[in-house]
């Protein structure tokens, strides 16, 4: 067991400690779990408030609020940084750290075509099958199981998990990390219904992939029909994502698991999507704009909107329609006595008058 004292943890990102600075630190863990022995940190109000019962033996709090928070008499030791989380990381890393490279070279246990062409310095496992006219760049790592078809082109400093597959053609960028069972460039879902039969419409485009994407485990990026579908730089795919033929996602987006998008799908930059969104085929998706989990995407969304709900709607609409929606039981008890009296003074009405 790896053990530092707060002082030096506090030295590797420029912390001012708050409390004794000797405390023995074991570990980095989550706020919710941390102990007396463990470092964690706190970044917002609910934290803070979260911090007060925690057994934490230390937190990093944000420069800003640190002295506040001490006064609060904490048993538990602060350390002022600007950024909680950077700073977490840091530590984290002091008490997990990283397997080294590999550095198997390129295993003889591997299928390397000799027309493909190899940068320097790849890792390439055993059971990779590297196909004829392919284009491997510097410093990758090729792990068991990864198949790159005919006149693939990868850059440099990539990581491809065990089992990857990219069909013909496909382009990934530099520092692109793809998680196991990724698959670029299948077939996309694309036929034409005639003669009591589904006909075949051959998808010839490819996938292009920019600089610094990371796509999830088990996500599919469909090949285009004519041209490319395009994952653009530094986008972001969780788990389990499913990109149609002919989408073109732009810059920096972040999509969680689940999200399936149908073909000939566009987004701008800096789009976010929840876990499990659905979009119908041709819409798009604006620069900025955030869509809620298992919302359902049927038009274009303007860009900077947050839509949620099924159909997805502007988020005030819907949260309008969630809290009338919320209300129909008492409606409909209203209703039920209005009809009663109504009817109560349609029978006085008719009764004959006395007298």
């Amino acid at each position: 067991m790896t053990v530092h004292t707060l002082r030096d943890l506090a030295g590797l990102v420029n912390g001012r400690v708050l409390g004794p600075p000797d405390r023995d630190i074991h570990d980095a863990s989550p706020l919710a779990r941390a102990g007396v022995h463990n470092i964690t940190f706190a970044a917002d109000e609910k934290n803070f408030k979260l911090l007060k019962k925690s057994a934490a033996g230390a937190c990093l709090v944000p420069e800003k609020q640190a002295d506040a928070l001490a006064a609060q008499g904490l048993a538990t030791s602060l350390v002022a940084v600007p950024d909680p989380m950077d700073a977490f990381l840091v530590i984290l890393r002091k008490f997990r750290p990283q397997p080294p490279r590999p550095s198997c070279g390129v295993s003889p246990h591997a299928h390397v075509d000799p027309s493909a062409t190899l940068g320097a310095d790849n890792q390439i496992f055993p059971g990779v099958f590297i196909s004829a006219g392919a284009r491997l760049g510097s410093r990758c790592i090729l792990y068991p199981g990864v198949y790159i078809g005919p006149g693939c082109t990868i850059g440099d400093d990539c990581v491809l998990h065990p089992h990857v597959v990219l069909y013909d053609g496909v382009l990934v960028g530099s520092r692109v990390i793809l998680h196991a069972g990724v698959v670029l460039g299948a077939d996309g879902f694309g036929y034409r219904f005639r003669n009591a039969r589904f006909d075949k419409i051959p998808q010839l485009g490819t996938v292009h992939v920019g600089d610094d994407v990371e796509i999830g485990a088990n996500s599919t990026v469909d090949r285009g029909m004519i041209g490319p579908t395009v994952v653009g730089t530094g986008t972001k795919l969780d788990n389990l994502v499913m990109i149609g033929h002919n989408c073109e996602i732009g810059k920096h987006n972040v999509f969680a698991s689940q999200v399936g998008m149908a073909g000939s799908c566009s987004t701008g930059d800096f789009v976010r999507l929840g876990g499990q969104v659905g979009t119908a085929d041709h819409v798009h998706l604006g620069q900025g704009c955030s869509v809620g989990a298992k919302a359902g995407v049927h038009r274009d969304i303007p860009a900077g909107e947050t839509h949620v709900g099924c159909p997805a709607r502007l988020e005030t609409d819907e949260l309008k329609i969630v809290m009338a929606t919320a209300r129909t039981p008492e409606m409909r008890r209203q209703l039920r006595d209005l009809e009663k009296r109504l009817d109560d003074l349609e029978k006085r009405l008719a009764a004959p008058s006395g007298g």
